[in-house]
């Protein structure tokens, strides 16, 4: 799982690099024309391509398409333009607004620990954005816009039958990014790629593939309460990448923002689990890794 993490932030850590060179739209297309070829091969190679979708999962893979794209939209362009830390940080309060809609919209149940600690939670992020105040910027909307658009993804994958392969699912969302992406660069203006760039493009790519495969091959092993705290490794490898690749360090109530949010999602993840030894929620399948949409 920390593998996973570090693959997915040193993708961003590419991503942000290249916002110097490529334009926007232009990295995101390129970037998903390689992942897209990637997970599509790799999901005929293992025998998970299907076009065949069950009919009450129809609606339900187009939605968690657009919810992807838009994720991949906003967080890219809130990466293009804040502090990889900063993003990274505000992305952490994700475990927190899925229990939330969980609670809302799927009947899950959610104690009042756990919706003090959401509420405890949620006050961190605005330590981390600050709205009103110097230093805030409208990227720090883009990054929870892109919260917003993954809790209702991952809402939806939770919906979706069984039957349908992940591997199909997450080839849909990145295939969605990529066209998405495409038509917004055939209306804007290129750049041409120069050999950095290229090998930036090629580092996201593989770093945002091997993120994805390790995340697979720990969900089928691992138990999922033991490793889920390990998914905030992304928190710490982006305040390491950030400072090294591009000398940024988050001030102190951004810090003191972001040790909140972690510590209140490890406390959520804690009642949840507890409540689950008591049966009090299902267990959720172990194989459903999270997918690639950043």
């Amino acid at each position: 799982m920390v593998a996973s993490q570090v693959g997915y932030t040193v993708n961003d850590t590419f991503m942000k690099a290249l916002s110097d060179e490529v334009p926007f739209f232009q990295a995101m297309f390129l970037r998903g024309l390689g992942v897209s070829l990637l997970i599509g091969l790799l999901a005929w190679w293992m025998g998970q391509l299907t076009w065949s979708v069950p009919r009450e999962d129809r609606l339900r893979m187009l939605l968690r398409t657009a919810a992807e794209t838009a994720a991949a939209f906003f967080f890219v362009s809130a990466l293009f333009n804040m502090p990889i830390a900063n993003a990274t940080a505000i992305l952490q309060v994700l475990p927190l607004t899925v229990a939330l809609a969980a609670w809302l919209f799927l009947g899950e149940p959610l104690g009042w620990k756990r919706l003090v600690a959401i509420a405890v939670g949620f006050f961190g992020v605005m330590l981390i954005i600050r709205p009103g105040f110097e230093g805030f910027t409208v990227w720090s909307l883009y990054a929870l816009a892109a919260v917003l658009a993954v809790t209702v993804r991952d809402l939806v994958t939770r919906k979706m039958s069984s039957a349908l392969p992940s591997l199909t699912v997450a080839f849909a969302g990145s295939l969605g990014v990529t066209l998405f992406a495409g038509a917004g660069a055939a209306t804007s203006d290129w750049a041409s790629v120069s050999p950095l760039a290229a090998a930036q493009i090629g580092g996201a790519v593989m770093s945002l593939i091997a993120g994805y495969l390790f995340a697979v091959m720990v969900m089928r092993v691992g138990e999922i309460d033991f490793i889920a705290p390990f998914r905030y490794a992304s928190l710490i490898t982006a305040l390491v990448l950030g400072f090294l690749v591009f000398g940024d360090w988050p001030d102190n109530l951004t810090l003191i923002g972001s040790a909140i949010v972690v510590a209140t999602g490890l406390y959520a993840l804690y009642r949840e689990t507890a409540a689950r030894r008591r049966g009090a929620i299902p267990t959720r399948p172990a194989s459903e890794p999270p997918r690639p949409g950043r």
